[in-house]
């Protein structure tokens, strides 16, 4: 079948987690015998776009054909997957197909209207994004028609609320390939956290540097290393570790060096980074995010606390610092529950779905 995934730009030296999962469906589906396409766009509303752009989209597309330009650099698609640098979503640049999935709200509205023969219309959701648009406009798209496929229960729950029913619940997969133990938990320094840094104010990025500050007072010899896509901000403090753009085996090493790490989003669809760091043996400190809730549960796989709530943040991670084997204890069943989430198994229920095989 032709399947195209519509993605709501491209982002080609930092990564992305919405469209890491799709990259990691457009490789596996391209290996089951599938054609797919994955189209990013330039822009997303033909309103917003410039002169200077419309100028220079020609030649941009120009060196995408000669030359393969712009590559993703983060992230191994396979060169199977057709990959598609478009000047906009219009209909004009999407290529006919026998199923079309939108991946973001903003490009649920143009799917919406596109003929059928681009395909079978569905809409992978990845998060309630009211973080990136207007909420009214964001509910509209989640009634659209359009089949759609939830990544975690909590938005499954919101498209309940809203007189709404999905297609399929898909949780995301983890690469094992890449996320794995190679640094024995005993062997770690109970006093090294980990966290991934974002100036997204909604990822909880001050919130977690805050709570570092407090265990800092009471453990002098903390030590945190952050890992992110932009270069070091001045929010980071001077004594910890930061990483840019971290490449698979270095990001690795990172998650494997810590023992504890801390997610302080307010809230997330399915965060990734907190599942790697379990299946890399990390005892995982986290705040209710409601997308966590699918891998972390509190005193069992994970210490959660309420989001925007820096003490409370720091009193977990203090506890875990000084009870060892209860560090230790979390970071080995929070290991052995994400190995549940394999990327093989979330292909197949996808695979199911867009198939109408359910």
């Amino acid at each position: 079948m032709i399947i195209t995934f519509v993605l709501p730009g491209i982002s080609p030296t930092k990564p992305v987690g919405g469209f890491k999962v799709v990259y990691e469906y457009a490789n596996y589906l391209s290996k089951r015998g599938h054609r797919i396409n994955v189209v990013h766009p330039l822009t997303l509303f033909l309103d917003k776009i410039s002169f200077k752009k419309r100028i220079g989209t020609p030649l941009i597309l120009g060196l995408d054909y000669l030359f393969g330009l712009p590559k993703v650099s983060w992230f191994d698609i396979s060169t199977k997957v057709n990959m598609m640098i478009v000047s906009s979503l219009e209909e004009k640049f999407i290529p006919k197909g026998d199923i079309i999935i939108a991946t973001a709200w903003q490009t649920a509205e143009w799917v919406s209207k596109y003929n059928q023969n681009k395909g079978e219309k569905y809409y992978l959701i990845q998060h309630y994004e009211t973080w990136s648009g207007d909420e009214k406009r964001v509910k509209i798209t989640w009634k659209l028609p359009l089949k759609k496929i939830v990544i975690s229960k909590w938005l499954e729950q919101i498209a309940e609320k809203m007189g709404e029913k999905v297609a399929g619940y898909v949780p995301n997969g983890l690469n094992f390939n890449h996320f794995k133990i190679i640094n024995p938990l005993e062997n770690r320094n109970p006093k090294r956290v980990g966290m991934l840094y974002s100036k997204i104010v909604w990822k909880g990025s001050d919130d977690g540097i805050k709570a570092l500050f407090l265990v800092k007072k009471q453990i002098p010899d903390l030590q945190a290393v952050f890992f992110g896509v932009s270069p070091r901000e001045k929010e980071i403090p001077k004594w910890a570790e930061y990483y840019k753009n971290p490449k698979p085996n270095r990001l690795l090493n990172i998650y494997n060096s810590c023992s504890i790490f801390i997610a302080p989003s307010w809230y997330e669809g399915w965060s990734l980074p907190p599942a790697e760091s379990m299946a890399c043996g990390c005892a995982l400190v986290t705040t209710d995010s409601l997308g966590v809730r699918e891998y972390a549960f509190n005193e069992k796989t994970a210490l959660i606390s309420e989001p925007k709530n820096p003490e409370e943040l720091a009193q977990s991670i203090i506890r875990l610092i000084y009870d060892n084997n209860l560090r230790i204890s979390l970071a080995e069943s929070g290991h052995r529950f994400v190995q549940n989430f394999t990327w093989e198994k979330a292909v197949n229920e996808f695979e199911k779905i867009i198939l109408n095989q359910k």
